[in-house]
């Protein structure tokens, strides 16, 4: 890749661009990988991390690349709920359910700003690493499965009908994402089941809360990346968004089926498989 994080100081030089058709397919490889994970409890960023090492993607901005591929994975939501949004949107003057509905987001995704413009470069030099993503996978998925079996009574069935007290608690909770290997829809789903939202309804939360918070971090890496990015960047992060967006397609269309069905605990056993398996690759070196 041929742009590198603001914060690095130095404009580091990526290797050279001599095969693109190599670095082509990485991109797309690592964007079907994104589109796969965003919007199930996995931790998109812990596969990113882990799929970058195994396809030795080891380039000069690869952390950057990750956050800004998630564009497409945003748009394959605002493609699927198009109907609802623009509803949402042309009502909002005079409907007041769309208007508590764009609230709660609001409300929803303002902890993440605040936290994320604060610690964005300390979690990236500390956090993206295997060993804290290994706990965090296995830590996480420990708390699905022991919240999937300790349920709370639902008290909301609608994800669009949240109070705006229930939608900030959500959001807070959704900033322990910001650690790789937490899973930002695993954290926003989870906290809303305990909170006493549907599965359903917690998920399509997930969803919707996704659009700002994924569209935030993208503009600010935009913002931090701006004065080194080039053409070979733009094509890089251009496929890996569109691989991005084919794969989150279907992920959006088929979770949630799956997730009414089988709930959330075929999600936590794999979190706590693959946490394991990072810890014996570590231990065995």
């Amino acid at each position: 890749m041929a742009f590198c994080p603001a914060h690095d100081q130095v404009r580091l030089k990526s290797l050279p661009f001599t095969a693109p058709m190599s670095d082509l397919l990485l991109a797309i490889l690592l964007g079907i990988v994104e589109g796969l994970t965003e919007f199930l409890p996995i931790s998109s960023t812990a596969h990113q991390i882990l799929a970058a090492d195994l396809l030795g993607f080891k380039v000069a901005g690869w952390d950057a690349f990750v956050v800004m591929i998630q564009l497409g994975a945003i748009l394959a939501v605002c493609v699927l709920y198009a109907a609802k949004l623009w509803r949402v949107l042309v009502t909002l003057p005079s409907d007041p359910a769309s208007r508590l509905f764009a609230a709660g987001i609001v409300v929803a995704v303002l902890p993440a700003v605040a936290l994320g413009v604060a610690f964005h470069k300390p979690i990236k030099t500390l956090l993206f690493a295997p060993l804290p993503i290994a706990i965090a996978l296995i830590a996480g998925g420990l708390v699905i499965i022991a919240v999937e079996r300790n349920l709370p009574r639902v008290k909301y069935a609608a994800a669009d009908a949240l109070p705006l007290s229930v939608c900030l608690r959500i959001g807070a909770i959704q900033c322990l994402a910001m650690v790789p290997g937490v899973s930002r829809s695993g954290a926003t789903i989870i906290g809303a089941l305990l909170l006493g939202v549907e599965r359903r309804a917690a998920a399509e939360f997930s969803f919707f809360l996704a659009i700002p918070t994924m569209a935030g971090a993208f503009a600010y890496d935009l913002y931090k990346n701006w004065s080194v990015f080039t053409p070979d960047s733009a094509v890089l992060i251009g496929a890996g968004s569109l691989a991005a967006f084919l794969s989150a397609l279907f992920v959006v269309r088929w979770s949630l089926d799956f997730i009414q069905r089988r709930g959330f605990t075929p999600f936590a056993w794999y979190r706590i498989a693959l946490g394991g398996a990072i810890l014996a690759v570590l231990a065995i070196g």
